[in-house]
């Protein structure tokens, strides 16, 4: 009888959870950020736990679970409305090689070791650090390479000037400019920060999307 509960709780419980992921997403299976993780090890502890332990009610695991889910959809809708909120508790990605110059400082502040980089580099096919201009640490592990183009041309800086209505200053600083300058271009467009979904900076224009303009 007790291997039936066992089997019974294990079939019910891969549906239950395939279900639970479906509901919160196709980002929760190939990108886990540090509220993804968090949720998915609680879920595999409490399924686990409830597996083993036949003589407590399967509902005792149920409703966690849907808490959970119910939490990792709220905090999802609410990183789409809010990058601040996506910043605490995602992250943002990391410089780690600008310009083909790899930035000691912010690999230490990341614990992000040379190894690391160059099995990630390896991994992307990349065998020479020389091949890449830029490269960041996503907020999820994984590196974003950008190799130099086949003569070697400095290209523009791939990192937006505002995004989602809000100005990356880390980026107004990469490319020598300030707030006041940038106020200035939107200025002469009529439009202000919050007005803009994405900009960025390429051959000395700055290259604006309008919130009105994405659907």
């Amino acid at each position: 009888m007790e291997l039936f509960t066992v089997l019974f709780r294990t079939l019910f419980f891969y549906f239950f959870v395939l279900l639970a992921y479906r509901i919160m997403g196709k980002r929760e299976i190939g990108q886990l950020g540090v509220i993804d993780l968090i949720v998915s090890i609680l879920i595999a502890e409490l399924v686990a736990i409830s597996i083993e332990e036949t003589e407590n009610p399967i509902y005792l695991t149920i409703v966690p679970i849907a808490l959970l889910v119910v939490l990792e959809v709220a905090f999802a809708y609410v990183a789409i409305k809010s990058r601040k909120f996506r910043v605490i508790f995602d992250g943002k990605p990391s410089l780690i090689i600008c310009n083909g110059k790899i930035n000691y400082r912010e690999m230490v502040k990341q614990r992000y070791s040379l190894d690391d980089l160059l099995v990630s580099l390896r991994q992307q096919g990349i065998k020479d650090l020389e091949m890449v201009e830029y490269a960041f640490l996503e907020p999820n592990g994984e590196l974003s390479v950008f190799k130099y183009n086949i003569f070697k041309l400095k290209s523009s800086y791939p990192m937006a000037l505002i995004l989602d209505g809000s100005i990356q200053k880390e980026a107004l600083k990469f490319i020598r400019k300030d707030e006041e300058w940038l106020y200035e271009e939107l200025e002469q467009k009529n439009l202000k920060p919050k007005d803009i979904f994405y900009a960025f900076y390429k051959n000395k224009k700055v290259y604006i999307i309008k919130k009105t303009e994405v659907k």
